[in-house]
């Protein structure tokens, strides 16, 4: 893959909830893919900072440029060579039971169902974003996490964040807040088609969006905001044909026994199947 590439359509499959990050300060990670199905990642990402119109979603196609992120030794990584072009031009919809999203992300982009495949090819440097269909799930967990950010890491941005830079528009400083930490992290226990056993951390944006929404809608009331997050991650989603969007972690990816974690999921509908008489 070259360094840098021209302007190219690509579809948002995920993005990560945001973290604390000392070099780039509260950062999101997306992963996309292009129509010929090969993943790419964008990293680092100023998502809140972007103006309300350019904010992307899931399964929206952005048109942009991108240059290789050489701070990044995983294949995929990309950072945006204008983060003005991070704007959506289309969105792929549900239309006919979700089928144009069946045929890229599961027909176009290779499905894997056995983890000593995405281990080999994380651990090789072939790979970091992959799709991934669990045989079976066995649970759904959650623990307690801190529930505060590292006071290191908020000094850091508060200095970074006054340091003001002459060519750019500065105007979202003034209003800007540090999205709230999770106080829990939340993780799916599942099989694969080789009967290994994994438990695996989920770091979408979607599940800290819906804890918060359903910790609202409980009145701040945690054991019953956090079974709505089980019914609708085991109840709900295990009714689909659930697959995980999977990624490497930086930090892991050639060091760690098993550097994969679930970025994503994709609690599409079972396909039809028609009996022929």
């Amino acid at each position: 893959m070259p360094d840098s590439v021209g302007k190219e359509l690509i579809l948002i499959t995920v993005k990560t909830y945001p973290t604390l990050s000392r070099k780039y300060g509260e950062t999101v990670c997306t992963a996309a893919v292009r129509e010929d199905g090969s993943w790419i990642r964008i990293y680092p990402v100023p998502f809140r900072r972007l103006e309300e119109g350019e904010q992307y979603s899931k399964f929206d196609w952005l048109e942009c440029r991108l240059a290789r992120n050489e701070s990044d030794p995983r294949p995929e990584t990309y950072r945006p060579m204008d983060e003005n072009e991070l704007q959506p031009v289309g969105h792929m919809g549900t239309n006919d039971r979700w089928s144009e999203r069946r045929r890229l992300l599961l027909h176009t982009v290779p499905v894997y169902d056995r983890m000593d495949e995405l281990i080999e090819g994380a651990k090789s440097n072939r790979m970091s974003l992959a799709v991934f269909k669990p045989t079976k799930v066995h649970d759904f967990i959650w623990e307690e996490d801190d529930r505060k950010w590292s006071a290191d890491k908020l000094r850091e941005m508060r200095e970074m964040n006054s340091q003001l830079d002459l060519f750019s528009d500065n105007s979202w400083r003034k209003t800007f807040q540090v999205i709230p930490k999770l106080p829990y992290s939340f993780s799916y226990k599942f099989e694969d088609a080789a009967e290994r056993r994994s438990e695996m951390q989920i770091l979408d944006w979607e599940i800290g969006a819906l804890y918060w929404n359903c910790l609202r809608s409980a009145n701040g009331d945690e054991p019953q905001a956090l079974a709505k997050v089980r019914q609708k991650y085991i109840d709900e989603f295990l009714e689909t044909d659930l697959h995980f969007f999977m990624g490497t972690t930086q930090r892991f990816h050639l060091v760690a026994p098993n550097p994969w974690v679930i970025i994503g999921v994709f609690p599409i509908p079972h396909e039809m199947q028609v009996e022929l008489f």
